[in-house]
Parts: structure tokens; C-alpha cells; sequence
């Protein structure tokens, strides 16, 4: 760190702040980078991020450290990332819950929009609307028409309270008049298991932790929550197709504490992106559900409050809340 007093003294003597802060970038990383993540390690967020991690560490020389600090929602990572030094040697791997729980929380320590520097985006994952076997409706149009005609009786699962895979549901509900009984699992497997049991006839799962069991034909796909289609599931259309304007993806990527130098968050944007174009990483994030999404800090910043206004409104219409 550079004193205010050496700062001083350095513009003084006609060294601008600007040329310290490109110098300290063309330095960075001196030491191991602290990268953290919201989750305990071996879900897909955290796959991600040891993914990216493991290639910018062979990169630039130095190790991105993934720290897992699960609670409260990924609000616990999410505030100590925010919080830190904006020196460029923490950073967050963002992800849906960071744009859901702006308005579902009620009292959060910090603004994420405000608080939060956009560093790289790294893909988009759908969620896949998956029915089991004995719900007759083979796509989405037959789903509502099933839903309407049976009034109380589908249940739609989800991997917890205010998840994506629950609002996704929910702005599914919204949309089209369907009204279904929302039932809350702790997490992903055990919805699943219901779900191949017939005790729950719906959900909007990550593609990663249900495709398996579409491609097996224990469950049916009836649409991707992406606009387009997706390449893993390529026959299967997209609920837009049938729902017009109705979109849901989790948009993974990197932020930092807000006052991060521009330049460090520059060179990061930059290698982030280099690393995105491999082919093997390409492959890689395919494999987990999403192409990868090469952009600049600004229009991930842009995607990141356009996600939070989305979430906004299906939260306020679902009603929810956490304390």
C-alpha cells in the first residue's frame, strides 16, 4: 500500500495517482488473490470459480485462493468481499442469489448494485421446467392448460425459499395465471428424489444437477428458461417460445469491493476474457450449462442491475420476504 504522505510527495513530483495505479496494475498480482465464494465447495458456483481460478493462477503467476464462506443466503461471502481492502486482492464470484436477495432480504448490510465493482461475466445457465412421468402434458402449452384444469393439485418443487429454481417458478406463475403449490426442499436432491417419486409434479432445477435424469427418461423436459435454447438440450424449446418475454439464467461472473482500481479490474477483465476463449474452458462451462459470456465491466455491470430489477418483481409478486 502506498501512504498518503508517499502519495503526496510522489504528485509533487510530477507522478500522477494515475500512473501509480497503472504501475501497481502492470505489478498485479504480487501476491495470492482471496476469491470468494457463498457456497460450500462442490456445487456448480463453486465449480466455476475453481475452474477460472485454477487457469488465471497459472496465468498470472499466482494463486486465486477460493474461500468458501456459506451462510445466510450468500449474503455472509458476499458482505466480507464487499467490505474488503479494494486493493484487488479479493474478489466474489458473483451469482443469482446476489440479484434475488437485494430485494428478499430485508435488512441487508450493504447495497449489492451500489456496493459491488463489475470485474468479468462468465456464463449464463438456464433452468430446465421438468415434470415427471405421470403429468400427461408433453410441452409448456399443455402444462398450463393442465395446471388450469386442475385447480390445487400440481405441486412445483424447488432447491429452497427464494432460490432461482423457486423464482423461476414463480415468474412462470406470474406470467401465466398458473397457480401451483410451492414446495420447499433443502437443496437440489431431495426435490429431485420427490420429484422421481411423484410427490412433486414440477420444477425449474439448474441444468447441471437435472440432466442427467432427463437424458436418462426419468424426467421430462418441457422448456429451458434461457431465451434461446440450449446446446446440451438442443431439442428441447424454450419456455419464451410459448411464455413471450419470460426469461430466467443464472449469470455467473467476478466483482470486487467498489473502489478497486480500474486498471486492476482492466487486466483482470482482460485475462478473464482470454481464458473464457479457450477451448477447453469453452467446454468446460458448456458442460455446466452455459456458453461463455466474454464482456466488459460495464456490461456486466449493466446485466447485474437489469437481473436485479428482474428479481425485484417476482419476489414483490410471490410476496416473499426473509428477516
Amino acid at each position: 500500500m502506498i501512504s498518503r504522505r508517499t502519495a503526496l510527495g510522489l504528485i509533487g513530483s510530477g507522478i500522477s495517482t494515475f500512473a501509480i495505479g497503472r504501475a501497481s496494475a502492470a505489478d498485479y498480482p504480487a501476491r495470492p488473490v482471496r476469491w470468494i465464494v457463498g457456497y460450500p465447495p462442490g456445487g456448480a458456483t463453486d465449480i466455476i470459480a475453481r475452474l477460472v481460478g485454477q487457469r488465471l493462477s497459472e496465468r498470472l503467476g499466482q494463486q486465486f485462493v477460493i474461500e468458501n464462506k456459506p451462510g445466510a443466503g450468500n449474503n455472509i461471502g458476499t458482505e466480507a468481499a464487499i467490505n474488503a481492502e479494494p486493493d484487488g486482492y479479493t474478489v466474489l464470484l458473483v451469482n443469482p442469489a446476489n440479484y434475488i436477495n437485494a430485494s428478499l432480504y430485508a435488512n441487508l448490510k450493504f447495497n449489492f448494485v451500489r456496493d459491488v465493482a463489475p470485474v468479468a461475466s462468465f456464463n449464463r445457465v438456464p433452468n430446465v421446467m421438468t415434470v415427471n412421468k405421470d403429468v400427461p402434458a408433453k410441452t409448456v402449452a399443455e402444462f398450463i392448460e393442465y395446471v388450469k384444469a386442475n385447480p390445487g393439485k400440481v405441486n412445483m418443487a424447488s432447491s429452497g425459499n427464494g432460490t432461482s429454481v423457486h423464482l423461476s417458478g414463480e415468474m412462470f406463475m406470474a406470467m401465466t395465471g398458473c397457480k401451483m403449490q410451492h414446495v420447499p426442499y433443502r437443496g437440489a436432491a431431495p426435490a429431485i428424489t420427490d420429484m422421481l417419486g411423484g410427490q412433486v409434479q414440477v420444477i425449474f432445477d439448474n441444468m447441471p444437477s437435472i440432466i442427467q435424469h432427463i437424458r436418462s427418461g426419468a424426467l421430462r423436459a418441457l422448456a429451458v428458461t434461457s431465451t434461446e435454447r440450449s446446446s446440451q438440450l438442443p431439442d428441447v424449446p424454450s419456455v419464451a417460445e410459448t411464455v413471450k418475454g419470460y426469461e430466467a439464467s443464472a449469470l455467473f461472473g467476478m466483482g470486487a469491493p467498489k473502489n478497486m482500481p480500474k486498471e486492476v479490474i482492466a487486466k483482470l477483465n482482460t485475462e478473464i476474457n482470454a481464458v473464457l476463449a479457450e477451448p477447453d474452458m469453452k467446454k468446460r462451462l458448456v458442460e455446466l450449462g452455459g456458453d461463455p459470456l466474454i464482456q466488459t465491466p460495464e456490461a456486466f455491470g449493466n446485466d447485474i442491475k437489469a437481473e436485479t430489477d428482474k428479481w425485484k418483481k417476482v419476489v414483490e409478486f410471490a410476496g416473499l420476504k426473509v428477516e
